[in-house]
């Protein structure tokens, strides 16, 4: 089967939620101070690997999706069925102009879908056409008879607990739905229940007992209590940088050349946006600065690309066990125009710090004629960025 190029995903999110107890669809309330259905949303949208994300929504919903998502970027949702299963046939239709190669199809309700678990998906639907993950039964299973004795007890090595996102080709999984239709089948649980109806074989591959539906107040509790314990140890910091300007026909500005009629003046290739990032990573870290790192008397230096500067100090970052929450540049110039380049600077940057694109600012403002930067001497830049270690602010 040939590699996709393209893959959906549906957030099924049109259900009620009434086993979660008072306060309306589960996948609106709160969790950790922000909605089950954004969390789930955005470890989709985050992700490289997915070119479009469609929410399933109950109708009297509408309102209150757009309020709980904001500004996470997919496709305007389309309303749900009665049943799951018309829900995620709703999504599915909906996905025909798109014409992906492969689907994932998740519940709103699991809200902790990681990168990982989200590749394994793929791979497992590129590789086989259907497949869905599992974890391991630890419980023995007991099936009981309607008068509540046991009469069974399957052999657990067997068992495995079905979770979501479950993974097909899109066009197996559309027409094993529409055929469900028309044969007024609508009592599938999953979609895997159905594939197999049809024929298809369903493969399985690693879920992530992380990866839970929240199904009962309990539930929320629990989650809650862990978000708090798991918030971790956050850490900012800032860095600042200025280049005067010199002879040449471009600048190097957050990884990406912009024609200019002056150049840099500058050991590196001076991209000041660049400088002032690696300063903010290493401030997070409270490991020097990057003239620390990097001494401009080195003549290793004399011309290096700052990206170089970056993907350093972003490794230390990874091998003291931290991640880069997010990044945030301002570029301080009368010109060039930054706007027309921001979108490859935000790329490039995210190649450099291995964070999605959505976790990074580039902005730009004048200093309103005033100064070395009004005179059009130079350009200085100014960075933020956010590091998460795991575990508890110290005491």
């Amino acid at each position: 089967m040939p590699t996709p190029n393209r893959t959906a995903v549906i957030i099924v999110a049109a259900g009620r939620g009434l086993r979660a107890g008072p306060g309306g669809p589960k996948q609106y309330r709160t969790l950790g101070g922000r909605s089950v259905i954004s969390r789930a949303m955005a470890a989709f949208c985050d992700h490289p690997q997915i070119a479009a994300v469609q929410p399933v929504v109950n109708p009297d919903d509408i309102t209150i999706f757009n309020q709980a998502v904001g500004n996470i970027r997919a496709l305007a949702p389309v309303n749900g069925g009665a049943t799951r299963q018309a829900s995620v046939r709703a999504g599915l239709e909906a996905l025909v102009a798109t014409a992906p190669d492969i689907v994932l199809i998740h519940d709103a309700a699991r809200p902790f879908a990681n990168d990982a678990l989200i590749a394994r998906a793929i791979e497992a639907a590129t590789k086989t056409g259907a497949a869905v993950p599992v974890i391991p039964v630890t419980d023995t299973i007991k099936q009981v008879d309607a008068g509540g004795h046991v009469d069974a007890t399957p052999e657990r090595a067997k068992l495995r607990i079905a979770q979501t996102p479950q993974a097909f080709r899109y066009d197996v999984i559309l027409e094993a739905h529409r055929r469900a239709a028309r044969e007024g089948r609508d009592d599938f649980t999953d979609d895997a229940a159905l594939a197999e109806w049809a024929g298809l074989t369903v493969a399985t591959f690693e879920g992530d007992p992380a990866n839970m539906k929240l199904t009962t107040p309990e539930d929320f509790a629990r989650e809650e209590a862990r978000l708090g314990a798991a918030l971790g140890d956050i850490r900012t910091g800032t860095g600042y940088d200025v280049h005067a300007f010199g002879d040449g026909d471009h600048l190097m500005l957050c990884g990406v050349r912009v024609p200019h009629n002056r150049g840099f003046l500058a050991h590196s290739d001076g991209d000041v946006g660049l400088h002032a990032l690696v300063d903010a990573i290493l401030g997070a870290l409270a490991d020097g600065d990057i003239g620390s790192h990097f001494p401009p008397s080195d003549p290793q230096w004399k011309g290096a690309a700052s990206r170089i500067f970056v993907e350093h100090a972003a490794g230390i970052v990874r091998a003291k066990g931290g991640r880069i929450a997010n990044a945030d540049i301002t570029l301080i110039c009368e010109a060039p125009k930054i706007g027309p380049h921001r979108e490859k600077m935000v790329e490039a940057l995210s190649a450099m710090l291995g964070i999605a694109a959505a976790r990074i600012s580039v902005k730009a403002t004048t200093n309103e004629k005033l100064g070395f930067i009004g005179r059009s001497e130079g350009i200085a830049a100014i960075a933020t960025v956010s590091v998460i270690y795991p575990g508890g602010v110290p005491a």
